[in-house]
Parts: structure tokens; sequence; C-alpha cells
């Protein structure tokens, strides 16, 4: 009796002596932010990824900050806090407004109310680009409707190739549509490829003073009915576009003429003709808000270009050859104004790098296909 006596006192005291413990527990005094969750109503118009959404706060920090797209409307997110256990969290001058502000502050009391952590939660705005292809294969062509007489080309841009091939018809009608100097080929490199030829413009043209015409193909718009008067104004350079360019790349052949002559047809001793590949990226206002549109006058010098790529030389090969021009830029890339089409992109091809001033070879010819144009755009 005197054991179990005894033991029910040990165990009594055992109770007493836990009770005491839990009792006298202190308060926690830790005071952290373990993750931040952002709530809005559509994070991917916010974020770039749904995982940017939470972030777990390491020991040490004490600012917070989310990457969020350029354009983010803020105004909707909602911070939720995961806190050490016991800890409360309050903002620091009322409800924040990331949207004018991205930025707010927050305080947070431990358990026992003795110790405080200070945190700033920040937004930053950032631009990501992702790369981006554009692929030309000329695999789209047929007659132009009306005359039925030259080619013409469609691309995956929405706009037409244009090319001088309604000019070429008015100096020489009754030539058949194969015979114009830009001609599609079934046999390029893959599938269908374009085929550029100078070619003379019979006595029509020389009493003109435009004795050759070019074989000639170019993102833009081609003027036929200026085309006799002015030439160079009646080729127009670009179309809107709303990535950044980075380089084009692409196959080619080409075969020079034999013999290169000048405006008046005189023969040029000497003189080797070369074709022309090139790519310009420009400003399609000028600073007063006036639209923009390049010409064959301008179309390499203007101080609108931002970004520009030339494949040089173009040296004359019999087999399909892969060519790459990078872009150079003279001026930073305003994403806001690409967003908004503010700029406008040529790419060139021409069978004589002179063709616009009426000088070349007879018969020089440049084949091109499977042309990519590699792009950055802001994400």
């Amino acid at each position: 009796m005197k054991g179990k006596s005894l033991a029910l006192t040990l165990g009594v005291c055992s109770l007493l002596l836990l009770s005491s413990c839990i009792k006298d527990e202190p308060l926690n005094a830790e005071c952290d932010i373990e993750q931040v969750v952002l709530h809005c109503p559509d994070a991917s118009t916010v974020f770039y990824s749904l995982a940017d959404t939470s972030q777990t706060v390491l020991h040490t920090d004490s600012t917070i900050v989310f990457n969020v797209r350029r354009n983010a409307d803020l105004k909707q997110i909602t911070p939720e806090f995961k806190v050490t256990p016991g800890a409360t969290v309050e903002s620091l001058g009322g409800t924040p407004d990331f949207e004018t502000d991205s930025l707010a502050r927050y305080r947070v009391t431990s358990q026992d109310g003795n110790w405080h952590r200070y945190y700033t939660l920040r937004f930053n705005r950032v631009a990501r680009t992702v790369s981006d292809t554009v692929c030309f294969d000329f695999e789209n062509y047929e007659l132009e409707a009306k005359s039925r007489k030259y080619y013409v080309w469609h691309n995956v841009l929405g706009l037409d190739w244009a090319c001088g091939n309604g000019g070429f018809k008015l100096s020489m009608p009754s030539a058949r549509p194969e015979a114009y100097p830009t001609v599609p080929v079934p046999d390029g490199y893959d599938g269908a490829a374009v085929k550029l030829t100078t070619l003379s413009t019979g006595a029509f043209g020389a009493m003109a003073g435009k004795r050759i015409a070019a074989g000639n193909l170019f993102l833009g718009t081609f003027d036929v009915e200026n085309a006799l008067k002015d030439a160079l104004s009646a080729t127009r350079f670009g179309v809107p576009f709303d990535k950044k360019p980075v380089k084009v790349t692409g196959y080619y052949k080409y075969t020079p003429g034999p013999t290169f002559q000048d405006k008046s047809g005189t023969a040029v001793a000497g003189r080797v003709d070369s074709a022309s590949v090139y790519a310009v990226f420009y400003l399609n206002h000028d600073a007063s808000g006036k639209a923009v549109m390049l010409n064959g006058a301008n179309v390499t010098s203007s101080s609108s270009i931002v970004g520009f790529a030339r494949l040089n030389p173009v040296t004359p090969t019999s087999e399909w050859t892969y060519f790459e021009m990078v872009f150079k830029f003279n001026k930073d890339i305003d994403y806001q104004l690409l967003d908004n089409m503010g700029y406008n992109l040529t790419i060139v091809f021409s069978s004589s790098v002179l063709g616009d001033q009426f000088m070349g070879a007879i018969g020089s010819e440049l084949q091109v296909d499977k042309v990519r144009l590699i792009c950055t755009k802001e994400e």
C-alpha cells in the first residue's frame, strides 16, 4: 500500500511539473517573414511565370523584390505573408499602392511583443525578350491578278513582297512572265526559290535613260504609275514590324553578268557586277509625328534608320551557300514604341548593287531561298 501511495505521489508531482513547464514556456521572440504569396485576378498579365507569384524569404533579407512585366497593372495585387509562429505583420502607411509607389513597408512584431523587424516589399518592372523567327520560303507566289504578266509573292507578315516587275512591264510589255527580272524557280535550296536577273529594258528603256532593270525583291511597295518618272521615289521600303531584328540568314547563289555597263550603256573595263543583300530597321514617324517611308533615295542613309544589316561581299557561287547578316544598331529600341508598330522593317535583294542607278551587268543572276529573320521581342 505504501508503494502504491509513493507511486501516486510521484505521478502527481510529474503532472504538476509538466503543467508548470507548459505554463512557464516563454512566448516566441522571433519576428520573421518566411514567405510571400501575391494574389491578383490574372497573374499571367503581371508575371512572366506563375512561379514568380511566390517567394521564400531568407532570414537575412529585409527587402523582398518581385520582378513583374514592364506594363503590369499592380493595383489589384494583394500580398499574403507567412510569418514565424505567433508573429503579426502590419503595413506601415496604410494600404499600399503598388501601382504608384511600386513598394511598401511592413513591420513584423514577435509573439512576445518585444521584438520587431521591418521589411520592404518592392516590385521591379523589367522587360524580357524572347527569340522569334520569321520564315520566308518563297513558296507562295502567283501571277499578278490584273495583267497576268508577271509574278508577285506573298509572305507571312500579311503583306506582299514588292519588286520592280511592274516597271519592267512598261518597257517590255510583250515579255512572257518567265522573262521578267524577278521570277520563281521550282528547284531551289528547299522547294521553290526566287531568281533575280539583271535584264535589258530594250529600246524604250534606252530612250528613257533606264537601259537595265535589276531583279529585285523587298518588303515594301512599288508605285508602278511613277516608276518611269522617278524610279527611286517609286520604290518604297518597309512594313510595320513589332520585333527587334537580330540577324537575317538564308541561302543564295550568285553569278555576275559578263559585262558591266554604266548608265549610258558603255562597258566599264575591269568592273565586275555585285549583288546587293541588306536589311533596314527604322522609325516610321519623325519627331513631329509625320509618317516616314524610306525610298530608293534614302533607304541606306536616312537619319530615321535605327538598325542596319548587310551581306558584304556577296561572293559569286554556283552552289547554294549559307549567308548570315547581323544588325548593327545606332540607337536603343523603345519597346513601347515597338509594341505600337512605331518601326518599319525591310529586307532587300537585288541582282545588281547599282541597279537603282540603272548600272550593272546584263545577265547577273541572284537566287535566294529559305530566308530567316531572327528577332527578339519583349514578352
